[in-house]
């Protein structure tokens, strides 16, 4: 029997493989909820659960966070606005898809290899990546595209929410001093589109040159160098530096380093002598998000200093930003705003919503897997250990909800089910 003729295996090729149709309907990231139902059903037919070590540590995080609900209504020294329903959807929110994605674990866990083979599921990850690639060329040919899906007919009118599930194919931002698209489709926002790219290419790679036939190695090469071109476009340095990342882990941990530096040398010269490494050295020489980042980082850690167990359930509006005190945009100071504490990366949100309790759990998560399946060199063993330190690298820059943070679990299951 194989995943296609196993219906407990289709919730995830629902998700992983109809992605597209979950973007189009507004449902985007969240899909990840709505597959999650048929998991738990799955897992209740089939008790006794196993359960893989370190996933009481994700346990932990979503009973803190459920305490941290006790701290919606207050308001902090230095932040400002009053508690409302915008608090406690954002708040709902993450705890759905935090215990959604600890059904998710279990389910993949506890599907045996017949029913969901572990090289079906590395490729279902890769035409993920497909689709990535497809939304951000989309991103580049069409940067406005948009739509209304129906989904935004049944959610609250809240601009968290709306961003989620509103289908676009790029941000418009003023990155190097002009208008310029970075593709997110079909993810959340840009940075979601670059950080979800990374860790999709991992497994595209083992899953469609690693063990893949001269055809299925053509088509990768053929992909890649397609994907080249939203990659550079997207603008994203943390993408960019993930992928250095990955290029020095390979060389570190394989033997054939010779072959790995040749191919990165020759890479790297294509690349910068292409019109896309002009692209390239004019982002490096913008560093514009560097001040702002600095501003909100700084301002979340004194935050979450004043309640450090359990945070304060949801972000925060700072007062003024990196270059006023001034609260608000106005006609005279067009740059003045309210940038969300915990904005700027995963580790910065977890400081904000759960204190560093909340941050410890989300570290002691992802380094003890790394921990636990170093010393597995298969070719997954070693995607998923790479995804598990890029994880612990993203956490800085990037926040994980609500695609990415799918993403990282998946890949987590996928590292415990090749050590069983």
């Amino acid at each position: 029997m194989t995943w296609r003729s196993a219906p407990a295996a289709w919730p995830i090729a629902a998700f992983l493989v109809g992605y597209p149709v979950w973007w189009a309907l507004g449902f985007g990231g969240l899909s990840i909820v709505v597959v999650a139902v048929p998991m738990a059903v799955v897992l209740w037919l089939r008790r006794p659960i196993r359960i893989p070590r370190g996933m009481g540590l994700w346990a932990l995080l979503i009973v803190g966070y459920l305490i941290s609900a006790v701290m919606l209504d207050a308001t902090p020294a230095g932040t400002y606005g009053e508690f409302g329903m915008g608090r406690v959807v954002g708040w709902t929110m993450r705890l759905t898809v935090y215990v959604a994605l600890f059904v998710v674990v279990l389910y993949l866990g506890n599907l045996t290899k017949e029913e969901l083979p572990q090289l079906a599921l590395v490729r279902m990850l890769g035409i993920l990546f497909l689709t990535a690639v497809a939304g951000g060329v989309l991103g580049v040919l069409a940067p406005r595209f948009e739509f209304t899906a129906p989904m935004e007919h049944l959610l609250p009118d809240h601009a968290f929410v709306t961003n989620l599930v509103h289908p676009t194919a790029a941000q418009i931002q003023y990155v190097l001093g002009h208008p310029a698209p970075r593709p997110e489709a079909p993810f959340e926002w840009a940075n979601a589109w670059g950080g979800n790219v990374s860790i999709l290419l991992v497994w595209f790679v083992v899953g469609w040159w690693v063990y893949g036939g001269p055809v299925r190695k053509t088509v990768a090469a053929g992909v890649i160098v397609v994907a080249a071109v939203p990659i550079v476009h997207s603008l994203n340095r943390g993408l960019w530096a993930a992928i250095a990342i990955g290029i020095a882990y390979l060389i570190v941990r394989n033997r054939n380093r010779a072959a790995l530096l040749t191919l990165a040398a020759v890479t790297a010269a294509a690349f910068v002598f292409s019109p896309l490494g002009q692209v390239v050295a004019a982002r490096v020489d913008r560093p514009h998000s560097n001040d702002i980042r600095a501003f909100t980082v700084a301002t979340t850690v004194e935050v979450a200093a004043t309640s450090p167990v359990i945070g304060y359930g949801n972000t925060r509006n700072a007062f003024g930003n990196h270059r006023t005190v001034t609260t608000g945009r106005t006609d005279w100071c067009r740059s003045c705003g309210h940038p969300p504490l915990g904005s700027d990366g995963q580790l910065w949100l977890l400081l904000i919503t759960q204190g560093f309790t909340g941050a410890a759990l989300y570290v002691a998560f992802f380094a003890g897997a790394v921990r636990r399946h170093w010393h597995d060199r298969s070719p997954i063993g070693q995607a998923g250990s790479l995804v598990m330190l890029l994880v612990l690298f993203y956490m800085f820059i990037y926040d994980g909800l609500v695609s990415a943070l799918t993403l990282y679990l998946i890949s987590f299951a996928v590292l415990w089910r090749n050590a069983t």
